[in-house]
């Protein structure tokens, strides 16, 4: 997790934060002290990367944790309507345009009600995210990433303990918010672990792509290439430099989580209908979820689109992942093409040969 020394997780969020307006709700008089006085150093973190802050205060002495702001170094100003009036919105707008964090009253307020939803439309916020004594969980764990269209599956066939925070953050998506993030606010550092990793350790409820596997782009090779590289150094795959992947750019996909790169697979065509999946790999931050059954189903629906009638696998290290979790067929060398079928035998290398055909 971020907060625990992964500098590079955080630093590509903060180009994606600065000018960005978070709401941050509290239950504050609910927590314990130390998670809370936790909470409050990494809103001055937030700030002093430049992100806007409105601190609504869901319960709790007000006075006590605005003072304790000020002790953090926060540069706050205090509304002085509670969160849920109409006048509140002018006002926190001219306490943020003056460079200010802003602390209001919520008390008066549930954590996602409409007049919350309404404030953090209306002051143009990215993030709404609240810090609360008991969070949703899934089958007893956080989610950390629900398509508001999907909650209603969630809570169909899943156990969900506050399942109406579920719905209400599916709402406040629906209506605009892309973001809202439900967190157990008794976890000290839970809003940077949250904020500053592609997983997350919440729930957040989103409405706009989060996680995509899309055609890879000439500003994502640098990325791929540092990503591939440990696994081509380790396992004797065939390297690859810039030159080799431009060469054949529309060969690859990527995978994002919040605009990030987090694996990659390879689709090479060759004539007769055949195509090659290769160069398959997720980060090692991001494995056991998952992940590369999607970025090779993704490669074979663009075989199909493609009208290949085949693909094939070269690999030692994955025998198991092709053939148990993806239902390859174990082939030989017969089953691939002639070029293919070459440069492996000039190689020298000893790799199995994995089959998936849907003629």
């Amino acid at each position: 997790m971020a907060a625990q020394g992964d500098v590079r997780a955080v630093l590509q969020y903060v180009p994606q934060f600065r000018g960005k307006v978070f709401v941050v709700l509290i239950e504050a008089g609910l927590l314990p002290e130390p998670a809370v006085a936790e909470t409050l150093l990494d809103l001055a973190a937030l700030e002093s990367v430049g992100v806007k802050l409105v601190l609504g205060v869901l319960g709790g002495d007000l006075k006590d944790l605005y003072d304790w702001t000020l002790e953090c170094e926060i540069k706050a100003a205090r509304l002085s309507a509670p969160l849920g009036d109409p006048a509140s919105l002018a006002e926190a707008k001219a306490i943020l345009g003056r460079g200010q964090t802003v602390v209001a009253d919520a008390s008066s307020n549930d954590p996602l009600d409409p007049q919350v939803v309404d404030f953090t439309l209306g002051i143009g916020a990215v993030k709404l995210i609240a810090l609360l004594e008991e969070a949703i969980l899934v089958d007893g764990e956080p989610v950390p990433a629900v398509a508001a269209s999907e909650t209603e599956g969630w809570l169909e066939r899943s156990s969900v303990s506050n399942g109406d925070l579920l719905k209400a953050a599916a709402e406040a998506c629906r209506r605009g918010v892309p973001r809202v993030h439900v967190l157990n606010g008794r976890r000290q550092g839970v809003l940077v672990d949250e904020l500053f990793s592609n997983e997350g350790v919440g729930t957040m409820v989103h409405a706009d792509a989060y996680r995509e596997i899309r055609a890879l782009r000439d500003e994502d090779i640098p990325e791929l290439l540092g990503m591939i590289g440990r696994v081509v150094r380790r396992t004797k795959l065939v390297p690859r430099n810039y030159e080799d992947i431009i060469e054949r750019l529309d060969d690859y996909l990527v995978m994002t989580i919040d605009g990030n790169v987090v694996g990659c697979v390879a689709l090479h065509p060759y004539p007769d209908g055949v195509g090659e999946v290769a160069c398959l790999y997720v980060k090692m931050a991001h494995e056991g979820r998952g992940y590369g059954v999607e970025l090779v189903r993704q490669a074979e629906a663009v075989a199909r689109e493609r009208a290949l009638e085949r693909v094939f696998a070269l690999t030692n290290r994955s025998a198991e992942f092709f053939r148990d979790r993806l239902g390859y067929r174990e082939g030989g060398v017969a089953d691939l093409p002639d070029s293919r079928r070459r440069q492996l035998e000039e190689s020298g290398r000893d790799s199995r040969v994995f089959v998936r055909d849907w003629s």
